[in-house]
C-alpha cells in the first residue's frame, strides 16, 4: 500500500475538511465541525487520511446551547451531560439531525464492539485561530493496534456514554461524520482529530 508523508498530506486534508464545512455556517453565531481521520500501520507510518465535515444533532445543539449558559447568575442553568468520546460504526447513512440512525450508531449492526473509546489524555482543548478566524474546539480520540478492527468503519460520533460499550442513542449523540471507508487491520492505529468551529458574524 501507498505510504503517505504526514506533514504536507495532513495540513491538506484538515484545509479540505474545513473548506467542506466553511460551506454550512450560517450568519450570525456558527458552529461547524470539520476533522481528520489518519490511519497508521504497525509501524506508525501513515497508510491512510480521511477529511470530513460532521453533522451537529439536535442533541448536539441543545448540548452546546446549555454549556453557553451553564450556571450563569440569576438562573444558574444545570450544565448538560459533557460529552466524553467517541464511537465507531459501519453504515455510511448520511447524517441526519432527528433521524435515529442518521444521527447515531442505533443499530446493533452498525456499532462496531469495542469501538467506545475516551478522548486522548490531553483533550479536548481550545485552538484560538487568530483574530476575527474563530476558535476550534478540539476533540482528539486514539483507537490502539488491536482495538475497533474493522474493515469498513464508514462512520464515526462524538458521546456523552463513551463508558457503554453498545449502540447509542440520538439523545447521546452530539456530532456525527461520515468517513471515506477506513479498513482498520488489528495492527493499525486510528486516530480521529475533531474540530467545532466556534465564528460570530
Amino acid at each position: 500500500m501507498h505510504l503517505i508523508s504526514p506533514a504536507d498530506e495532513r495540513l491538506d486534508a484538515l484545509h479540505a475538511a474545513h473548506d467542506a464545512a466553511r460551506a454550512l455556517i450560517p450568519d450570525g453565531v456558527g458552529l461547524v465541525g470539520y476533522g481528520i481521520a489518519e490511519l497508521f500501520d504497525g509501524d506508525g507510518r501513515l497508510k491512510q487520511l480521511v477529511p470530513f465535515h460532521n453533522l451537529i444533532t439536535d442533541a448536539g445543539d441543545l448540548y452546546v446551547a446549555g454549556k453557553i449558559i451553564a450556571a450563569i447568575a440569576p438562573a444558574s442553568a444545570s450544565a448538560p451531560t459533557a460529552a466524553n468520546g467517541m464511537k465507531l460504526g459501519t453504515a455510511s447513512t448520511a447524517a441526519g439531525k432527528t433521524s435515529t440512525g442518521a444521527a447515531s450508531l442505533a443499530a446493533s449492526s452498525d456499532y462496531i464492539s469495542g469501538s467506545n473509546a475516551a478522548f486522548d489524555s490531553s483533550y479536548p482543548q481550545t485552538a484560538n485561530l487568530g483574530a476575527g478566524l474563530g476558535v476550534n474546539s478540539v476533540h482528539k480520540t486514539t483507537w490502539a493496534a488491536g482495538t475497533a478492527t474493522n474493515s469498513t468503519i464508514n462512520s464515526v460520533v462524538i458521546v456523552n456514554d463513551q463508558a457503554t460499550n453498545a449502540t447509542t442513542t440520538t439523545a447521546n449523540t452530539y456530532s456525527r461524520a461520515v468517513l471515506t471507508t477506513v479498513n482498520k487491520t488489528s495492527s493499525d492505529s486510528l486516530a480521529v482529530t475533531w474540530n467545532w468551529k466556534s465564528l460570530g458574524t
